[in-house]
Parts: C-alpha cells; structure tokens; sequence
C-alpha cells in the first residue's frame, strides 16, 4: 500500500466493524516516538479484539516507551521483527501520516491486505483503505472508546486503563480545550468500570525518572522570549541528550511549562536528533495562531494549538525559518485586532 489516499469519505463504525468481525489477524501500528495516545490506543483496540479471539500484533518502530511501561498488556507492544508478518489487516493508530509509522514497522506489516486508518490528527493524509478520522476527537482513544462501545465489543481491563490514559495524556490530564463534556462522561464511565483514578494518575504523571529534572534544567537554561513576550522557546542539542543520558520520551509535556507563561501566546520546542534533523514542537494558546498551518509549510502537521515538525538542520537555521513564520503569523494576527 502506498501513502497516497484513495478514499475520501470516513468509513462509519459498522463498517470498521465489520472489518474487525470478518478478519482473524492483525497488526496495529502507531507512530514513531509514540506517545501515551499512540501506545494506549495501541493497547485499547489490541485488548478489545484479543479478547474476541482474535491474533494481534502490537509493534511500533521504537518499541514501549519506559514511562508508559506501568500500563496492564503494555509488554505486548514489540519492536518490528526483520521478517513481515503473516496477517490479513493492519491498523494504523493515532498516525497522521504513512511515512511516520516507520520504515522497519511498514516493513513487518507490509503483508496486510487491508489497511485501516484510525486518527484524530486534521493533517491526516487520509491513506489507507478504510479510513476512520475524527479531527473533533481530543485523542484517538476517545474515538476507540465510541468505537468500541458503540459495537458492543469486548472492554477488559487492558483496554479500558489504556484509553484512560490515551486520552489523558493527550488532553493535558483533561485540561485542554478540546476536552469536552463527551470527554468527561467517558472517563465517568471508564472509572465506573473499574480505573483506579489514583494510581493511574500517579503512574501517568508522579513518576518520572530524575534525568529528567536534569532536562529541565538544561532546557531553561536555552530559555528565549520575543520581545514582546508572545513567543518563547528552548533547544535541546543532541550532545545534552547523550550527556544526560535521555531517553525519547522524557521530553514529552516540557512544552507545556513555557507555554503557561503568562503573555505567552505560542511555545517551541527545538530538539537536535542523533541524524541531524531537526524536531520541533509548538504550541498555541489562540486559535487564530494555528500552528498547524504554520508546521505545514515546513511539512509538518498536528492540530491548530498542538502541531510539529521534522526538519533538516543545522539547528540555527531552522529555528530561524520557524521563529520568521511564527513571528510573522503574530504580527497579522496583532494587525486584525
């Protein structure tokens, strides 16, 4: 399968369904360094049809992040192997494009005769052969969560905890603006099922390794505000993440601590990887600075207030063109004021 789109129109949940019925093997993917919404929807749908009786396979190119390791099932998820699997249907989760499931992960599910695409990103490429897209949905596992329940399939325990945390962790803990009333009746629901609020929170959010107290404060130490204080930014050069010893994940949700600078109205986040590349993150606090757009021009993607990047260095040089975009995005948005 390639990645250029073939069908335009969302599939509805009888026909995902009916996939999911009809089929006994599958693979489900999610995206590199994958996060607590990737991993959990990985773990939601796997569980739900597992428990249908079905053979699943969980991979992902950079296999369980550590601090998502707490999660019941989560060691189901594997690296790629080297050989593909012998399976009918792939699911790609919470992956806004083809490319970005992995070279060594397209491999393993290359074998699929039918792929299916389940996201809630608005800069989804829409590849795949079913296709189910909800860009109103705060996390592709609130969609597995109506999915789910809307077939009357299977919710054991693995499942349940896992959309808990998806959606959580997309949501800032349920802080975000896209977190709505639908969001909170389906965490009602999922605490009457059986989470324990408690321990899943701590486990999601009081558990961090101290490397990455010692990121933190690297990455203050790199702190830069616009003059006018409506863009502030830090970088991360490769050489401190090898110092320090970082793993991928440890500098998930650090964004979110310049972006709660009063007066701030969009944060970035610089970070220099191993290949030169350059990956960065925004995120905007007003809809009118929809840095999804501005991630586009540099064939990025995400969401309006959440939205990155991955780009050619050298480090200097693409901060600079993505500072220039931002800044001249704040400068028209201040003249329609």
């Amino acid at each position: 399968m390639s990645d250029t789109p073939e069908h335009t129109q969302n599939a509805s949940f009888a026909q995902v369904g009916d996939v999911l019925r009809d089929h006994q093997s599958f693979v489900l993917l999610s995206h590199v360094r994958p996060d607590g919404d990737a991993i959990g929807s990985q773990l939601a749908l796997g569980y739900a049809l597992m428990a249908l009786g079905k053979s699943v396979r969980l991979i992902n190119e950079d296999g369980l992040p550590e601090n998502l390791a707490f999660l019941p099932g989560s060691e189901r998820i594997e690296s790629p192997p080297a050989e593909p699997f012998d399976v009918e249907v792939a699911i790609a989760l919470d992956t806004a494009t083809y490319p970005r499931l992995g070279e060594r992960a397209l491999h393993a599910a290359s074998k699929a005769g039918l792929w299916v695409n389940i996201d809630h990103h608005i800069s989804n490429t829409r590849y795949g052969d079913v296709i189910l897209i909800d860009s109103t949905s705060p996390a592709t596992g609130q969609i597995l969560y109506d999915l789910i329940t809307s077939l009357g399939l299977p919710m054991p325990a693995e499942t349940r905890d896992a959309i808990y945390v998806a959606v959580s962790t997309d949501t800032g803990s349920f802080q975000y603006p896209s977190t709505t009333a639908k969001t909170y009746d389906m965490a009602a629901d999922l605490i009457r099922r059986g989470v324990n609020v408690g321990a899943i929170n701590s486990a999601t959010y009081d558990e961090s390794p101290f490397r990455r107290l010692e990121l933190m404060r690297a990455l203050l130490n790199t702190l830069e505000r616009s003059p006018d204080g409506m863009v502030a930014h830090w970088l991360l050069r490769d050489h401190v993440r090898v110092d320090l010893g970082l793993m991928p994940e440890d500098s998930e949700g650090l964004i979110d601590f310049i972006r709660a600078i009063r007066g701030v109205r969009v944060a970035v986040f610089f970070e220099e990887l191993a290949d030169g590349k350059i990956r960065v993150s925004m995120r905007s606090k007003d809809r009118r600075l929809d840095v999804c757009k501005i991630a586009a021009e540099f064939g990025g993607g995400g969401h309006a207030l959440a939205a990155g990047i991955r780009m050619k260095g050298p480090l200097d040089v693409a901060k600079a063109a993505v500072l220039d975009s931002i800044r001249r995005r704040v400068d028209e948005v201040s003249r329609e004021s």
